[in-house]
């Protein structure tokens, strides 16, 4: 069974010497090609590659920030530019890398090492990704897929199995369930405050009593977020 792959990188060069060296696979079809990290997620997203082999820096989008967008976790190679010494966390986490330029005897092992990741039950990968606090989301705009920087967001809101991010005067929709999400945010940014609500700190304005004797978040555009009990506890320790 052929291995359905995808390469992401922005120098066209990287990119022209990953599909020459899979030439020696003839279990490996190319089906895509990206010189962005969005291009790249996109092309996940639509065509749900087997195999990536990611560089980490790209315009637009990181390859980790790819990752964690993406929800990808099983089959990625990173291609790098990096010291090998700055490599060595990756190495810890069993993470496969191509450290630029890489022979063919290289690029090899680490397709080795790909193939078995796609057979584990939790790869490697998922630790390293998960260890990174998420920055942007990527969400689906009818046709099309944005970016959005969560600095900028104001408060996440729990609807069903979806959160909204409430951006610019806009709700944005991802299918993904609010206790999942709050795991990948960084704490100390952000601060779930009711079992619906996710508060960005930046945009908290004041933190007020209601009339139940309760306590709610007014945001800066005067939005006002309900506070639960363990919600109060949480965002006084984040504040």
């Amino acid at each position: 069974m052929s291995l359905r792959a995808l390469i992401a990188d922005d120098e066209p060069l990287a990119r022209a010497l990953v599909r020459e060296y899979l030439r020696a696979h003839a279990d490996i079809e190319v089906v895509a090609e990206a010189d962005n990290g969005l291009a790249a997620a996109r092309c996940i997203q639509d065509q749900a590659p087997a195999l990536v082999f990611l560089d980490i820096q790209m315009p637009k989008l990181g390859g980790l920030e790819v990752l964690q967008a993406t929800g990808l976790r099983r089959g990625v190679i990173f291609t790098t530019a990096y010291d090998q010494h700055a490599l060595a966390a990756f190495d810890l986490h069993a993470v496969d890398y191509l450290l630029k330029p890489f022979s063919q005897a290289r690029f090899d092992a680490a397709l080795d090492r790909a193939r078995r990741l796609l057979r584990e039950d939790a790869p490697a990968v998922q630790r390293l990704v998960g260890a990174q606090p998420l920055r942007r989301v990527l969400i689906r705009d009818g046709a099309e897929l944005r970016v959005l920087l969560l600095d900028e967001v104001e408060y996440i809101e729990a609807q069903a199995d979806y959160v909204a991010f409430h951006h610019r005067g806009r709700d944005h929709l991802k299918l993904q369930r609010i206790s999942e999400l709050e795991g990948q945010l960084d704490p100390s940014r952000f601060v779930r405050v009711h079992r619906s609500f996710i508060v960005n700190l930046g945009q908290v304005h004041s933190v007020e009593r209601t009339d139940s004797d309760a306590h709610a978040v007014r945001l800066r555009s005067g939005k006002q977020i309900p506070v639960s009990r363990s919600g109060y506890e949480r965002l006084r320790g984040a504040l």
